[in-house]
């Protein structure tokens, strides 16, 4: 598996590129009890690029956590391009799933951007020469070459935002996953936040309580409240009902 496009992907199993992410009753239990997912089932196929809206404490960042494995189903299951995601394949599907906090500076710890961007290829046991290739392909990808030297935390958020971004498009995932990526953005920024993700032919899954991003970013959006699935549909039909947005404490944007 790597990070190609489904047009790009010659031989991919039709039916397999449809529910490239596959989440059958899932349920997750936190050790106090709190039930945090209560059967969540969806399917996203490869190259889709879906948002996940819902109020907080809604379950959007416990499901995400489960597509690469942080969490452990307390029922159900979780698939990535056919992969069971559970303690054998766990590396395997974190190289295939890059996760991107909603805070930069949780995945940027070293003292050069190269160096951060370098740090997954690097522990994926990538020779020398192909994490070079690697970090300079990510960087340009989110429009940041020539910043390999700099130090990540002089950067602005925008730009420390983009790096972490290339922190995890350096190990060429399938499916990106995303948590409020245009929470403290200038204008300027946000605009050139949409630009990238459309530009990207990953897989996207994106949390987010930016509905102008959903509307002008995503074709299709989930809506999550209370643990549950509570609509999936055409970003255009769910944005037009009102009533719904308002049971689930969103606006259209």
């Amino acid at each position: 598996m790597n990070g190609s496009s489904p047009d790009t992907a010659p031989g991919l199993d039709a039916s397999l590129a449809s529910r490239w992410i596959e989440v059958e009753h899932l349920h997750f239990l936190y050790p106090d009890g709190m039930e945090a997912l209560k059967g969540i089932d969806l399917t996203i196929g490869r190259g889709e690029k879906v948002a996940l809206i819902g109020p907080n404490g809604a379950g959007k960042s416990t499901l995400m956590l489960h597509l690469n494995g942080i969490h452990t189903p307390s029922h159900g299951h979780v698939r990535i391009g056919g992969t069971l995601v559970g303690r054998p394949t766990v590396r395997r599907i974190r190289a295939e799933v890059g996760l991107v906090f909603q805070d930069p500076d949780d995945q940027l710890f070293s003292p050069t951007v190269f160096e951060d961007v370098a740090f997954g290829p690097l522990h994926m046991g990538v020779p020398g020469e192909e994490i070079h290739r690697r970090v300079e392909t990510a960087l340009a990808a989110v429009g940041m070459s020539g910043f390999e030297r700099r130090l990540p935390h002089h950067l602005s958020i925008g730009q420390r935002k983009r790096v972490a971004l290339a922190t995890v498009l350096s190990m060429e995932p399938s499916v990106l996953v995303l948590d409020e990526p245009s929470a403290g953005l200038d204008p300027r920024g946000r605009r050139e936040l949409i630009g990238l993700l459309r530009s990207l032919p990953q897989t996207l899954l994106v949390s987010t309580h930016d509905m102008r991003l959903v509307a002008d970013v995503f074709p299709r959006v989930i809506v999550m409240d209370d643990g549950r699935v509570v609509a999936d549909g055409p970003t255009a039909d769910v944005m037009a009902n009102a009533a719904l947005l308002e049971a689930h404490g969103l606006e259209s944007p």
